[in-house]
């Protein structure tokens, strides 16, 4: 591996260790040379998987780009660098499960959406505004009244299930 302070190709590993539940090997190095040190990641290629978007272009799926979107999603919001992994691999997971060459931009956008649903509804809204291309005030407020409706529902079955499991 090559330095990119000095650019030799004489360094040693010092430490190794699993990163994004098992995705991702990291790697800190030591450069024999200029003796400063850096990080590599070593992950699974993806099988040439191409994201078809909505003007029906072809591009190579960028697990940077995805990142991006989401992180952009949770700016100041209480998730962690990690969560944010986790879900990029998730999503990735799931693309790679499918076993398609090529895949929707909706696709990917939606099991984004579900992911960030799960863990936060403030970073869900804002991906969803830029996603689903809002235009108005009511599409944001028809996304909260879905969101509300569904919030409601989980507090109904887990009261339900409280009571199920008193009166056993």
């Amino acid at each position: 591996m090559k330095c990119p302070y000095c650019r030799a190709d004489d360094d040693r590993v010092v430490d190794t260790r699993i990163a994004e539940d098992g995705f991702v090997i990291k790697r800190r190095r030591y450069c024999n040379v200029c003796n400063r040190r850096f990080t590599t990641y070593e992950r699974i290629e993806v099988t040439n998987i191409r994201v078809v978007k909505r003007d029906g272009t072809r591009v190579p799926f960028d697990r940077e780009k995805l990142r991006k979107g989401v992180e952009r999603a949770c700016w100041k919001r209480p998730v962690s660098e990690g969560q944010i992994s986790a879900l990029i691999a998730r999503v990735e997971t799931k693309i790679e499960n499918d076993g398609e060459n090529e895949i929707d931009t909706d696709y990917i956008g939606e099991n984004v959406l579900a992911c960030l649903r799960e863990l936060d509804e403030v970073a869900y809204v804002r991906f969803a505004s830029v996603y689903r291309k809002f235009d108005s005030v009511d599409d944001f407020s028809r996304e909260l009244r879905s969101l509300l409706k569904d919030q409601s529902n989980k507090r109904r079955q887990v009261k339900a299930r409280k009571t199920d499991e008193e009166s056993e």
